[in-house]
């Protein structure tokens, strides 16, 4: 397994400590009416988004589902715009008109979080064909569940990919649930990779919680792609510790299921390895978490004192003239 420089290591570890905190304080900010509408938390995922953001290279590009906030943070998204768009204010990243389930920022990369299932793999393939014909050398990236892959856009998607060699990368986040059913409940095979087999393309499944092995897959994928060899289809084996959605307390799980999860918290796990390598501390790593609390603290306030748009914002950026 590839074994990531201390200042990398470093830096994702910060940025997944970001994303956790991030997430638990939208919860909050829920219960304290401040946002409208429903989420979907990551919490539990962050090795995913940010193992396979970090194989990326500038001009590749994302979308994924409505479960988008780790993505959008660990492609470069401010805590900031984030919290700004989760209160609906003219200062988000969608000047508050996407919330919680349509992050997007093309000056980062990310086309669009969709809260349609399914929707962002076509989109995925339709930037992944745009690289091919301008001859440029980038990759596009699709985030889904595995509930997606049971939908004719899985399939449709990865057929052209195939057919074509475009250069994109599925990454599959399999945590176990398509809202509330249990993947045994809904999909006749075990591995969502081995789908990959019907479109002649790699299917690989991936341990979602150790992020260098996220990277690492990511990055083998990555290179596949620029070589013009086509797709790869990457099953990140996670699991998120929440429900699916804001009010879901997940009485669906198994009993003990999430307790056995939780010792696999992908926080912990890179934590303890660089603890083990003598690259951190539980001082320098306490130091971390809190200046990630208080990045997440100052945006929220700040966000909170934030303008709404205007009635007549409605009206723009409704369509587009060239």
């Amino acid at each position: 397994m590839t074994e990531l420089d201390v200042s990398t290591r470093q830096d994702i570890l910060r940025r997944m400590l970001e994303i956790r905190i991030t997430e638990e304080q939208i919860q909050n900010m829920f219960l304290q009416n401040l946002i409208r509408g429903t989420t979907h938390l990551c919490i539990g995922q962050e090795a995913c988004s940010a193992g396979v953001i970090w194989a990326m290279e500038p001009g590749d590009t994302v979308t994924c589902t409505y479960r988008g906030h780790g993505h959008a943070l660990a492609m470069g998204m401010t805590v900031k715009s984030m919290m700004a768009e989760m209160m609906g204010k003219a200062s988000g990243a969608c000047k508050g008109k996407g919330g919680s389930m349509h992050m997007t920022d093309a000056s980062i990369g990310l086309l669009g979080a969709n809260a349609i299932v399914g929707a962002q793999l076509p989109i995925a393939v339709g930037a992944a064909l745009t690289y091919q014909v301008k001859g440029l050398p980038h990759v596009a990236v699709s985030f889904f569940g595995e509930g997606a892959t049971n939908i004719g856009a899985f399939h449709e998607a990865l057929n052209m990919a195939a057919i074509w060699k475009l250069p994109v990368v599925f990454c599959c986040e399999n945590n176990r649930y398509g809202e509330y059913s249990a993947q045994e409940k809904t999909t006749p095979v075990a591995d969502i990779a081995t789908r990959a087999i019907a479109y002649n393309i790699p299917g690989v499944v991936v341990d979602g919680q150790e992020v260098e092995t996220v990277y690492e897959a990511a990055k083998t994928a990555f290179d596949r792609a620029r070589r013009g060899e086509g797709p790869t289809l990457l099953e990140l084996k996670t699991y998120r510790f929440r429900g699916h959605s804001r009010t879901d307390t997940g009485p669906y799980r198994a009993a003990g299921e999430l307790e056995q999860w939780l010792l696999r918290d992908p926080i912990n796990l890179l934590k303890d390895k660089m603890i083990a390598a003598g690259q951190l501390d539980e001082t320098e790593f306490d130091e971390m978490k809190q200046a990630a609390n208080q990045l997440v603290f100052d945006a929220i306030e700040w966000a909170k004192a934030e303008p709404f748009p205007p009635v007549a914002a409605l009206y723009d950026d409704v369509f587009y003239e060239g």
